[in-house]
């Protein structure tokens, strides 16, 4: 049996993963969520899956967690997410150092085998080279939520140094599906669409985006677990397919059959980047098929979400 913790449990990524790895009965899952970002309702009432509503920021609220149950493997997702809701509370954005600190030391203490991280590819703020490769494409974003991201990475790196704490890092690129809340691109769109309501694009919708599939993502993730590949390195977790924002409006308008019309709202004054690929050469290694093309996922979403037409 594996013991397997994962903070952020509640969100669209940690919920996913979680019912993914509760299919194995030999799995028992523990959730972990402060509910700022994340829902009650993407908790999978699985009988091997348990919730606890905790903030892994507060050493007292997870320490008593940990100490007791001696996991085998950490999922580390809690974070405070969103482009606008980071920039408009960094210093809640700046307390989830606390909640690293919190997991590495915790892990370390009661003997976790792995640790994994979800970085993000705002680690790499503007492009210098594309696609964005995990090596050699330099890391030079100045936003909190980036700078905390990096700071986690380089934590990673030296527990693993210090105590010999195993780890993979996951860079997420614009990870979307059935349980993402509409703060996201994908699911703000068509949720508009589904009502025919106009979709808002910040600026002229010519900056590029890469968009995975939440199942090419826990394929990954879950391939790496069990086969102990990619340890102690980062990984990119993203598609290789590029779209600018106005082309997937256009894209999802037409998908959905969808009378919405497109309205340009002015840009961002900061956190939105021209260009976002990453190099995905390891992940497609790891997870040895195809990836799913955005129409598709965009399909299976309106299927199996949550949308509703008012």
């Amino acid at each position: 049996m594996k013991k397997i913790l994962i903070t952020g449990g509640a969100g669209n990524i940690g919920a996913s993963l979680a019912d993914k790895l509760s299919q194995n009965k030999e799995n028992s899952i523990f959730i972990i969520d402060n509910l700022i970002t994340g829902k009650i309702e993407n908790i999978p009432a699985n009988q091997n899956i348990k919730f606890y509503k905790c903030d892994v920021n507060k050493f007292n609220d997870i320490a008593p967690i940990m100490i007791s149950n001696n996991f085998d493997y950490v999922f580390h997702f809690a974070a405070l997410v969103g482009v606008k809701r980071t920039i408009e509370n960094p210093l809640m954005v700046f307390d989830d150092i606390d909640g690293i600190k919190n997991i590495l030391m915790l892990s370390k203490n009661t003997n976790v085998k792995k640790v994994f991280y979800s970085s993000s590819s705002e680690v790499y703020g503007e492009p210098f080279e594309i696609p964005q490769n995990e090596e050699s494409t330099p890391l030079n974003s100045r936003l909190p939520y980036a700078i905390v991201k990096n700071l986690g990475e380089s934590l990673f790196r030296t527990y693993y140094k210090e105590f010999g704490l195993e780890y993979t890092i996951f860079r997420f690129f614009n990870t979307y599906g059935p349980r993402q809340s509409n703060d996201f691109v994908i699911s703000k769109f068509i949720n508009l669409a589904l009502n025919n309501k106009d979709i808002t694009i910040n600026g002229s919708g010519s900056q590029t985006r890469t968009f995975c599939y939440i199942d090419d993502n826990l394929d990954t993730i879950i391939n790496i677990l069990n086969s102990e590949q990619y340890n102690d390195e980062v990984i990119n977790i993203g598609n290789e397919d590029e779209i600018t924002i106005i082309d997937l409006a256009k894209l999802i308008i037409e998908t959905l059959v969808s009378s919405s019309k497109i309205v340009h709202l002015s840009p961002l004054k900061e956190g939105d980047m021209t260009r976002r690929k990453p190099d995905v050469s390891k992940m497609k290694k790891i997870l040895n098929r195809d990836l799913t093309v955005l129409r598709d996922g965009i399909i299976k979403c309106v299927k199996n979400g949550n949308y509703e037409k008012k």
